[in-house]
């Protein structure tokens, strides 16, 4: 018999997260309204966002009515369900099949799957083709199947494992494929549907061992004097449940199994008032499309946000190692694939940074220096992904600015080369070992709410004045701009000959010089997908071959690939919503930006991936009436900046 225990969780706000005991009573009250069987599964828990005017209309003190959405996946009849559960009410309020979708994959199944493939009695005739005699030092990674038109994986739910070997229990496995063996596992009966075998390739022999235990070549540098950072009196920012408050920001934070950290209700003070900026703000999907031809990689195309979940993949973070300062960490609840709460400790760090010189200036007549420092806000997680691990740090600045910033590391995926030697697909990044050249394409979607619900963009592009009578010396240029008014006009690509740009305004809050009120996208670095329209990567994400999109509000249109990537055909996402052509011109918008990091592997990267950045900013234009950083305060009294000799503080 199931129990349910009473809600005595405390929240004060509709975005508070899930706690362990709300995810425990919605669990315990769908299995008891719906007599679940042991088969089912909790693909998904989250908390069931309340609508807009409900959150923005909240008081303190006014009643909370808790829901949480839930994904579940009968094992048994292979049937998914959506659910919303009311913790406020104690039932089910919705429970509805969802037929031809499969799920994202669950951490156990990662686990379970590696274990069943290493079992197989197939999978271990493989490795003795190989000279190897047992599977205890094989790891197995297993990757999404994608969609590939294959007639007997229809209607199941397929994993495409490929492998590595260990020397001993510590080593770097992947400096070892075993290229040639391909296992695919049903996972819902978790069982190896078949294994293929290429043909037995070469291995490589020389080790990637990268930490002292494991490499006794490794001799630290002896001259790192230590790099201390103190606050005495304690951080700037202050932290009321959810809410982070800090230098005129304002914000609260959640966390989702799929996006992993999301930030809602982004507004900044001006005035004595709190201006809004974004409602809702997160990773809306990530895709990584391998470049390479052969059976081992032309199939891999990961989605690691909508068919893994980059919540569920966070990492525990620590002192000293993935943040540095006073720190502020918060703990992310999710549910395991039975329900279960599971709770990360530390997935969330919050800090504060110097971040150089915010504005200077000196008058060279009067020697008279003006400094000032700047600090930014960070808020961050980190996730592993199987060989790679991703950082996104949010970063809010004293003059208005928002960034976001991914950070790539970890392991390249590697394998081996045909009887060649050689790949054009790919670098051989040590003797025998080939790295795949590929892209990483991160989308974030932007419910933005600029001074308001109804915001509109406009994109703006550079023209030479032509030559003539007009231009004398032939060097004049000026903006011309337009305000996108449908969904469809707005599907664009970045354009270097134009300097094409993107501008969130307001129409209906103007500055003091009768403009209206705007925030800019200012891209970093990018790029475009080089794979055809035929590919299947393209048809099941079709958001990569555009960098802005701008769709009407829609509270079930979250994710750039729509809302069952795994193992899906294509079309849905983004490409489907804008086939609507809704009015966005003066409307409740969403902004979607996509930014690309093109990777074509070298040595350097190799054994371990120096932290590549990638980043875009939202940055005012005509939002505040000035510089929003005149009121920092000049750097403290125990600085040794002077007016007259101000050199060493331009750092």
């Amino acid at each position: 018999m199931i129990s349910i225990i009473k809600h005595n969780n405390v929240v004060d706000h509709p975005l508070s997260p899930l706690t362990e005991s709300e995810v425990k009573l919605s669990v315990d009250i769908i299995r008891k309204e719906k007599g679940l069987d042991p088969s089912v599964r909790f693909a998904s828990i989250t908390l069931k966002e309340q609508k807009k005017e409900v959150v923005l209309n909240f008081k303190k003190d006014d009643p909370i009515d808790r829901e949480v959405a839930m994904v579940l996946l009968d094992t048994k009849t292979i049937k998914t369900y959506e659910a919303v559960i009311s913790i406020t009410k104690s039932n089910v309020l919705r429970y509805e099949e969802i037929p031809d979708v499969q799920p994202n994959i669950m951490l156990e199944e990662f686990e379970a799957c590696e274990k069943v493939v290493k079992n197989s009695p197939e999978f271990i005739a493989a490795l003795k083709k190989r000279g190897i005699e047992n599977s205890d030092l094989i790891m197995v990674d297993p990757w999404s199947a994608g969609y590939f038109n294959i007639p007997e994986h229809e209607g199941k739910r397929i994993a495409r494992a490929i492998c590595w070997e260990k020397k001993f229990e510590n080593d770097n496995g992947y400096a070892y494929p075993l290229t040639g063996i391909v296992a695919y596992v049903d996972l819902n009966k978790m069982e190896v549907e078949r294994v293929e075998d290429y043909g037995v390739r070469k291995i490589p022999t020389h080790d990637a061992n990268y930490y002292p235990e494991t490499n006794e070549a490794i001799t630290f540098r002896n001259d790192l004097k230590p790099l201390e950072i103190i606050q005495p009196e304690g951080p700037s920012f202050t932290i009321e449940g959810n809410l982070i408050k800090w230098q005129k920001w304002s914000f609260r934070y959640g966390f989702t199994p799929r996006e992993g950290l999301v930030l809602y209700t982004i507004g900044y003070e001006d005035k004595g008032k709190v201006r809004p900026i974004l409602y809702r703000a997160a990773l809306s999907e990530m895709v990584v499309p391998y470049g390479e031809a052969s059976f081992a990689h032309n199939t891999q195309n990961a989605f690691d946000a909508g068919e893994y979940g980059m919540g569920q993949l966070a990492n525990s973070l620590e002192l000293g190692c993935d943040c540095l300062g006073e720190i502020q960490y918060f703990d992310a609840v999710l549910g395991d694939s039975n329900g279960v709460p599971r709770t990360i400790k530390n997935a969330i760090c919050l800090h504060e940074e110097d971040y150089g010189i915010g504005w200077k200036h000196t008058d060279w007549r009067t020697n008279h220096v003006e400094v000032r420092r700047s600090r930014r806000l960070v808020i961050s997680f980190f996730c592993t992904v199987g060989n790679y691990d991703y950082g996104f740090y949010w970063s809010f600045y004293q003059d208005g600015t928002l960034e976001v910033e991914v950070k790539l590391t970890g392991m390249l995926n590697t394998g081996t080369f045909d009887e060649s030697g050689k790949s054009k697909y790919g670098t051989e990044i040590a003797p025998g070992l080939n790295a795949v050249h590929h892209q990483h394409f991160f989308n974030f979607r932007l419910d933005t709410t600029l001074d308001g619900m109804k915001n509109s963009v406009v994109e703006t592009e550079t023209v030479a004045e032509p030559e003539g009578p007009n231009n004398p010396h032939s060097n004049a240029f000026y903006p011309v701009s337009r305000t996108f008014q449908t969904e469809q006009e707005a599907v664009r690509i970045l354009d270097m000959p134009t300097q094409r740009t993107w501008k969130i305004v307001n129409k209906n809050s103007l500055n003091f010089v009768n403009q209206p009120v705007g925030y800019k996208i200012m891209p970093g670095e990018n790029c475009l997908p080089f794979a055809h329209d035929s590919a299947s990567v393209i048809k099941r994400a079709g958001f990569i071959k555009n960098h802005l999109y701008v769709t009407k509000y829609n509270p079930e249109e979250m994710y750039a690939t729509g809302k069952y990537p795994n193992q899906h055909k294509g079309g849905d996402g983004l490409p489907k919503y804008v086939q609507a052509n809704r009015a966005i011109d003066d409307e409740d918008i969403v902004v979607w930006y996509t930014m690309g990091h093109h990777h074509i592997t070298r040595p350097e990267d190799w054994p371990v991936m120096p932290t590549a950045y990638i980043n875009f900013q939202l940055k005012p234009v005509g939002f505040f009436d000035g510089n929003p950083a005149l009121d920092v305060p000049r750097p403290s009294k125990g600085s040794s900046c002077k007016a007259k000799s101000n050199s060493h503080c331009n750092h």
